[in-house]
């Protein structure tokens, strides 16, 4: 929805660089880059986005019975939505701890439950499909994956569809970018450039 866009474009959440791009951890270059740690910090901008997860949540999978988080960046969006919409809430690890209970998965099991995962950002997916295998291994009733935001990544939707796996964002590129012109945040054509790369990332074609 535009009114998340404009809040993620509002508090730089969500910034655009077309002219001096980003480093991504695996070393793709963009003109795009997301931070939602940012939205904790803003507590009415954060009311709005928690009110939205709940809705969103609610609608799509009125059956939930857990809020299960992605670590880190999911797990105080989770922890909120889980107290609104009065549920149990845990989350799961990048991998297991090497000490304790050498758990993943943290929370009270409850095998069969139905859950929603809670995730920050949607890029290629990777790490939300992970996610949603490790609950599916240990018995969960995965329902789907919400986040706030979503690059809209051709990569993404593949992965997600071939892995059967529903999910669904407040927000997504294509509305930022609109938002983005609307309110002068970038001129059309460093758009065009961003548009570029968003079709193939892997591509540094749009640098020139």
């Amino acid at each position: 929805m535009k009114e998340i866009a404009k809040i993620l474009l509002d508090i730089e959440a969500v910034t655009l660089s077309p002219k001096e791009p980003y480093t991504w951890a695996s070393g793709i270059k963009s003109p795009i880059y997301c931070d939602n740690r940012l939205t904790l910090s803003y507590p009415e901008e954060r009311e709005v986005i928690e009110e939205e997860f709940s809705k969103l949540i609610m609608e799509k999978f009125p059956q939930v019975e857990y809020i299960m988080a992605t670590a880190t960046a999911g797990i105080p969006h989770g922890a909120i939505i889980a107290h609104k919409l009065n549920l149990p809430m845990g989350f799961v690890r990048g991998s297991k701890k090497d000490h304790g209970k050498n758990n993943r998965i943290e929370g009270k099991r409850i095998p069969g439950a139905k859950v929603v995962v809670v995730e920050d950002l949607f890029s290629t997916g990777g790490s939300s499909i992970d996610v949603y295998k490790a609950l599916q291994d240990e018995g969960y009733d995965v329902l789907g994956i919400v986040s706030i935001f979503t690059y809209n990544l051709k990569k993404a939707e593949e992965n997600f569809k071939k892995e059967n796996i529903v999910h669904y964002s407040l927000s997504d590129f294509d509305e930022l970018a609109e938002v983005a012109m609307e309110k002068s945040y970038i001129e059309k054509e460093e758009l065009e450039k961003i548009k570029k790369w968003k079709e193939n990332p892997d591509d540094e074609s749009w640098l020139q």
